[in-house]
């Protein structure tokens, strides 16, 4: 079987959700139907510990590091996934940012 959708979730800083949302809606990835900008986010908390080589967004270096992020998630064809990831890097202020990819059945 043959992908065709997939959902995207990433997580990132609430206050950065808007600005994505935006870029990807303006190229159409967020239609869904006669609706667009059809995207949902929750808030989730965390744990992350920088590495030595890492320059982190938030924390420090070698210390674990606590904290709340949002886990923002929508559908889009999978022929347009390398755009979104791209568009996705360009918004994220995170140097590795968690984006995850899961194919749809439907």
């Amino acid at each position: 079987m043959e992908t065709k959708n997939v959902k995207v979730e990433i997580l990132l800083p609430e206050e950065y959700i808007e600005t994505l949302r935006n870029k990807l809606n303006d190229i159409g990835i967020l239609t869904v139907g006669k609706y667009d900008n059809v995207v949902s986010y929750s808030v989730v908390k965390g744990y992350w510990r920088p590495l030595e080589e890492a320059t982190p967004f938030k924390g420090y270096v070698g210390e674990t590091s606590f904290g709340t992020e949002c886990k923002m998630e929508f559908s889009c064809l999978y022929k347009d996934i390398e755009e979104v990831k791209s568009i996705i890097r360009s918004v994220h202020p995170y140097e590795e940012p968690v984006i995850n990819i899961f194919p749809l059945l439907n």
